[in-house]
């Protein structure tokens, strides 16, 4: 009687069957640690946006509203933005030598950058499993049958019955190559919009408060009215040339 089954096909495989093996099952437990991680992280992220930002902008002055995102920005995604606006560059630095503008665009930019960072953590490695996860057990299908059939061909009888149990169990390691990889490609394709959605609501986040700074830190220049009798930004005294 022919014994077919997973412990079947793992007592049988070389060291190559087993490490694609546990390869695929070592890259399916990463991929849902990562898919739970990410789908909670992305969850709060997105909550904290829709009660930080009004609460910020509520607030009546810059401190009273990084107090309020103290509050409800719980995954630090939007005050480091706050806090990077409000940073002095030190004296006697480039940095500090460059127009006030560009110190703030620059620093709410690289802000953003590392916030982005954050959330996008992750991505690569669903998308290189997604990825590889099929070739990987297309290897270990294709690696399963030759090693089956250099085994039936050393017995010296080749039957239907002793062909299709080692060609049958070879074959799971594509569907567990796929099982890997289809949860990992859809959360990819998911968890990039969730992101791309909080990416556009911390540039309108950075925007805004860029404009806030700048329009508080502009001098306005008071109204010069022009003397009587004579031409705007000149004196009132005697025209040269002419008696008194």
């Amino acid at each position: 009687m022919t014994t077919t089954g997973f412990e079947h096909f793992w007592s049988q495989g070389d060291l190559i069957t087993r490490s694609v093996a546990a390869l695929l099952l070592l890259m399916s437990i990463s991929a849902w640690v990562v898919i739970l991680w990410k789908g909670w992280l992305l969850r709060r992220v997105h909550v904290d946006l829709q009660r930080a930002v009004p609460a910020f902008w509520a607030a009546p002055s810059l401190d009273d509203g990084r107090a309020q995102l103290a509050a409800f920005d719980r995954e630090s995604v939007l005050r480091p933005l706050v806090d990077a606006a409000l940073t002095t560059p030190p004296d006697g630095t480039l940095e500090a030598r460059g127009h006030v503008d560009s110190q703030l665009t620059r620093r709410l930019r690289d802000a953003l950058h590392r916030v982005l960072a954050q959330l996008q953590f992750g991505q690569v490695l669903l998308a290189s499993i997604g990825s590889t996860a099929p070739f990987i057990g297309l290897f270990g299908t294709v690696w399963g049958i030759y090693h089956a059939l250099l085994s039936i061909s050393a017995a010296g009888a080749i039957t239907i019955e002793r062909v299709s149990g080692p060609v049958g169990e070879s074959l799971v390691m594509t569907a567990a190559g796929l099982a890997v990889a289809i949860p990992a490609v859809l959360a990819y394709n998911v968890f990039g919009k969730r992101v791309a959605a909080s990416e556009a609501e911390l540039e309108g986040f950075a925007h805004d408060l860029r404009e806030m700074i700048v329009k508080d830190d502009t001098p306005t220049l008071p109204a010069v009215a022009a003397p009587r009798g004579g031409a705007a930004g000149l004196g009132n005294g005697p025209v040269p040339g002419r008696s008194a």
